[in-house]
């Protein structure tokens, strides 16, 4: 049997087994490529391609575990409750403010990497407020979806860290030259928020005009907010770990790490207090380094055997040459209906390596592909196959298939404007 076939085979059994929940991400991740490695006659050097493949990733797996932890530390130190008092305090009753806010707020939130932070700590200062007005919940679950979708490119989001682990590319490689693309995405949030709040502050206008006075709940309080601690020192800090990681000043994980060292020190000086705020976030952390050593492993046998090197040969077959040099662009294309069905793990260790070897048949980068394979993360936020849609939609108190028929077009616009702006700013070369 060809190393071809192999590859795709072993490709089409991790893909089956992660969406049909039949083996864990990381389960499938080691045990697939060790059977079809097995298969190809390479069992006596499987252990060193693993090694080699854990090896690539080790600089990624350590910057996204202490960028994690340094974001948690500074939501734990409440860096982002001033913000959140702000954004109610200029948001009051007006629609539009409220829909600004709410996405500046889960923009924010966000920078922590952890979707289900950025849902507890968006929804919960802003439900209230939204019940409060009588706005449509579903804005407020579209805006975060969209917001993390998108900060989620920054190298500790996951996304980054994914296809660079996929690809054995440095991450900031992939998202330095996103960043504009990112603003402008930002702004193109902002203004459908906007949008938002103008169609809602002319609905309950009119439902008013109409006698139809909307008499708001008592069902629910806002969350208690964190203690502040050290709020401009926390800031400044914040604020050198960016400027550092655009400029290079450092090798990004030991940029992170000196970050958190001293954030953790400075905030929770204690080592009892140190050990309790860490140990909330020990799972997570867990989760997300098992995910990037394994996905490593698995990208180690796969192109330690050759077959991703087959399987990019025979797919080069089928693509027209003309269209070879445009292997950006179709790529990012191709992750936005892949996403919707897909987990972040099935795509981007699954799919992504075939792409990106295919676009180097054609002289295209893996840098490229990866940056065009995460314009397609906004459609990824209505997928059925994702925990934080069913945590979102139970936070606002709706069913998932709502939230799915409202936010697919909004998605899907975003998604095509972020390939658009990707493309005109230079991070995915058009041929």
């Amino acid at each position: 049997m060809s190393l071809s076939v192999l590859g795709f085979a072993a490709f089409g059994v991790f893909l089956a087994l992660v969406l049909t929940k039949r083996l864990s991400a990381v389960v499938a991740l080691i045990l697939v490529p060790v059977i079809f490695g097995a298969l190809a006659g390479f069992s006596p050097q499987l252990g060193e391609m693993m090694i080699e493949g854990v090896k690539a990733v080790a600089p990624t797996s350590l910057m996204l575990v202490f960028a994690l932890l340094y974001f948690a530390v500074m939501i734990e130190a409440g860096l982002f409750e001033p913000l959140v008092r702000k954004v109610l305090a200029v948001a009051g009753d007006d629609p539009v403010r409220v829909s600004v806010g709410s996405a500046i707020l889960a923009m924010t939130v966000s920078l922590d990497g952890d979707g289900a932070t950025t849902a507890l700590v968006t929804i919960s200062a802003m439900y209230p407020v939204y019940r409060r007005l009588g706005m449509n919940l579903l804005i407020l679950a579209i805006l975060l979806g969209l917001s993390s979708s998108v900060i989620n490119w920054l190298p500790w989001g996951g996304p980054a860290a994914r296809a660079a682990t996929a690809l054995r590319v440095e991450t900031m490689d992939v998202v330095g030259p996103l960043l504009p693309a990112l603003g402008l995405c930002l702004l193109a949030i902002l203004a459908l928020a906007y949008l938002f709040g103008r169609l809602e502050r002319r609905r309950l206008a009119a439902d008013h005009a109409a006698g139809r006075s909307f008499v708001p709940p008592d069902d629910v309080t806002p969350a208690t907010p964190k203690q502040t601690r050290n709020l401009i020192l926390n800031l400044l800090l914040t604020l050198g770990l960016v400027v550092g990681m655009v400029t290079g000043f450092m090798p990004l994980p030991a940029l992170v790490m000196s970050a958190f060292a001293i954030a953790l020190t400075l905030n929770f000086p204690r080592l009892h207090e140190q050990r309790e705020k860490l140990a909330v976030h020990g799972e997570a952390v867990l989760s997300m380094v098992s995910l990037i050593f394994a996905g490593g492993a698995f990208t180690g046998i796969l192109a330690g055997t050759g077959m991703i090197d087959a399987m990019a040969q025979s797919l080069v077959g089928s693509i027209p040459p003309e269209f070879g040099p445009y292997m950006g662009p179709i790529a990012g294309l191709i992750s936005m209906p892949l996403l919707v069905v897909m987990s972040n793990d099935a795509f981007f260790f699954g799919v992504l390596p075939v792409l990106a070897a295919t676009g180097a048949a054609y002289g295209v980068s893996p840098e490229d592909i990866a940056r065009a394979s995460m314009v397609g993360m906004p459609l990824h936020v209505i997928s059925p196959f994702i925990a934080p849609i069913y945590l979102v939609a139970s936070l606002i108190r709706c069913d998932v298939g709502s939230l799915q028929r409202f936010g697919l077009p909004w998605a899907l616009l975003l998604s095509l404007f972020a390939l658009a702006a990707a493309v005109l700013t230079g991070a995915v070369a058009l041929a």
